[in-house]
């Protein structure tokens, strides 16, 4: 199913292969890049550029046994459109930031969309996954069923790793049905009334997928049975609201987000992510109520100048940690720094899997 201007699945890998073997033997860093979509996502690398574009295409759908395998080159719209001519789907949601996004800058940062509450993560979904290692060599983890997985899954480590461990090649998920109906509903309600009836509705067996409070109304999204969906909506009432709103929150492009995370101009943009039901934390200068809230209240987005530190504190008090997408100060890191005793376990692992650091060094934190 790739498309026949590309090279083909041997060549593209033998080719990648080939370009690590050398940078292995010479010492030289890799600068990964795919549709380069997800850059402001981390920190900056410094290194030779190398593309898995060329390494595209579906190699393997089964629409029965709800599973695809797919080259990380390939664009996340292509795979999207042809889940949807059999009526399935990714259920993590996942962004797309542009149209070259791909499969590979998915999978390596991890990020999932406004269902993720409720169907799972990106790694929840991953069968398996072939990894291009230090030294050339394309290995292969997991398989093309739920129970395939013998020892240690490091197909699924590769979730969120930034590239760091190894370049992925291919990646197997397990998908879903659509639903058979989907409406969203757009309820006035205040912060607090929206949180409370979150509550009473997460009790029952509700056919929500989706919840978000921004601008003084909660957001949702109906999915499931046609007569299920139809009864809740009944019961819930509200307005009814565009189904592509959640696509626009999805991919940040809503007006909270529409500088866009490297437009200096603007405060930077920080996403929260914190425990279900978290109350509103206690931050200076920085109002609960001009944020959204995503996930039913366990992703927020925020746009404010605060002191990381304060700030990366006050999410860690109630179990969560934040996130800098930017503009990002030089002396604030994106990610929340680990405690020694989990930044020594992520040294070993990368000096295990890439002990040159030739993988996007310095992408997650400078010590590795």
């Amino acid at each position: 199913m790739a498309n026949a201007t590309h090279l083909s699945d041997h060549d593209a890998s033998a080719a990648l292969a080939e370009r690590i073997r050398e940078a292995n033997a010479e010492g030289t860093p890799l600068r990964i890049v795919g549709g380069d979509t997800r850059f402001f996502y981390g920190r900056e690398v410094e290194g030779s550029e190398l593309s898995t574009r060329e390494h595209c295409g579906i190699s393997f759908y089964d629409p029965v046994e709800l599973v695809v395998s797919v080259r990380s080159g390939t664009p996340l719209g292509e795979l999207e459109a042809a889940l949807a001519e059999h009526g399935q789907m990714l259920p993590f949601e996942p962004p797309r930031y542009g149209a070259a996004s791909t499969v590979g800058g998915m999978v390596a940062t991890g990020l999932s969309g406004p269902r993720r509450p409720w169907a799972g993560s990106v790694r929840d979904f991953v069968l398996g996954a072939r990894v291009i290692n230090h030294e050339g060599n394309e290995q292969r983890f997991g398989g093309e069923v739920m129970k395939n997985v013998a020892g240690y899954d490091l197909s699924r480590l590769m979730v969120g790793a930034q590239g760091t461990l190894g370049l992925i090649t291919e990646v197997s998920f397990k998908v879903l049905p659509k639903p058979g109906a989907t409406h969203s509903l757009h309820l006035e309600l205040s912060l607090d009334e929206a949180r409370q009836r979150l509550a009473e509705w997460g009790r029952e067996p509700l056919p929500i997928s989706a919840a978000a409070w921004l601008d003084g109304a909660l957001h949702l999204r109906l999915e499931g049975g046609p007569s299920s969906v139809a009864a809740t909506r009944a019961r819930i009432g509200g307005d009814d609201l565009d189904n592509d709103f959640w696509a626009a929150l999805r991919d940040q492009r809503l007006p909270f987000f529409r500088a866009g995370p490297l437009d200096e101009t603007k405060s930077p943009l920080w996403r929260l992510s914190l425990p279900h039901r978290t109350p509103a934390l206690e931050l200076p200068n920085a109002d609960e109520r001009l944020m959204i809230h995503d996930w039913a209240g366990a992703q927020r987005w925020l746009r404010a100048d605060l002191d990381a530190e304060a700030l990366r504190h006050a999410c860690q008090a109630v179990g969560g940690h934040a996130t800098c997408y930017g503009p990002r100060p030089a002396e604030v890191e994106p990610f929340t720094p680990l405690p020694e005793v989990l930044m020594k376990y992520h040294r070993n692992l990368k000096a295990q899997l890439d002990p040159k650091g030739l993988f996007n060094p310095g992408r997650l934190y400078a010590a590795f």
